[in-house]
């Protein structure tokens, strides 16, 4: 059996079940397109959905991630991205009875022994949430080892937040300090410039946006 990725020698404390909330995008204060996530438990995973439509000052353009997480540790069972209309053109598929990762891109495939737990980058955003105080961890995505450092605390809102920077990539990540521990803001480098992410509160009878090309 692979063993868990450090540090996750134990369960995190943040347990995942059915939720949805949005994080609205923004480009040098610009808004730049809608984040949606769906978290639900299926068979013997939780499964989170996440769909992004870029738009604004950046291309109108759709992104679907869809990853399946051990519902305890929630690191990765498995992963795939794609446009939402078709078959997903990047996956990763963990199979613990062969021992092996399989990745898959357009009809390339290649495969890797499966020696330790994996995140992908959905359920490295949900495990963060139940990181708890550790001022470093460390973690893997397929492609290397992720360092997680904790920044000072923040504010996100006027709600308190514990900030952590991201290595490789630069992606800062600002989770709520009191349960439920949600994703508050998110700061990611593109080619473009940072894309932040922030999350809106839900509104009841809040009127739907304009539905962008592919929707």
């Amino acid at each position: 059996m692979p063993e868990t990725s450090s540090p996750d020698d134990g369960a995190s404390t943040f347990r995942a079940g059915p939720e949805a909330f949005t994080l609205t995008l923004s480009l040098g204060g610009r808004y730049a397109g809608e984040q949606n996530w769906a978290i639900q438990p299926e068979r013997s995973a939780l499964v989170a959905r996440v769909q992004t439509d870029f738009g604004g000052v950046l291309p109108e353009l759709r992104r679907l991630q869809v990853s399946r997480l051990h519902p305890r540790f929630l690191t990765s069972l498995g992963y795939a991205e794609g446009d939402g209309r078709g078959r997903a053109t990047f996956e990763t598929t963990f199979d613990r009875k062969t021992g092996l990762v399989t990745l898959r891109q357009g009809k390339e495939e290649a495969t890797l022994p499966l020696t330790t737990e994996y995140h992908d980058p959905v359920s490295l955003l949900l495990w963060l949430r139940g990181l708890g105080e550790e001022e470093r961890a460390t973690t893997r995505l397929t492609g290397g080892q992720v360092l997680v450092q904790r920044l000072p605390d923040a504010e996100v809102g006027d709600v308190p937040a514990r900030a952590y920077f991201l290595r490789p990539g630069g992606a800062y990540v600002y989770v709520e300090r009191e349960a439920p521990h949600r994703l508050l803001r998110l700061i990611q480098p593109t080619d473009f410039g940072p894309v932040e992410a922030l999350l809106q509160p839900a509104r009841k009878g809040q009127p739907e946006r304009r539905r962008r090309r592919g929707g």
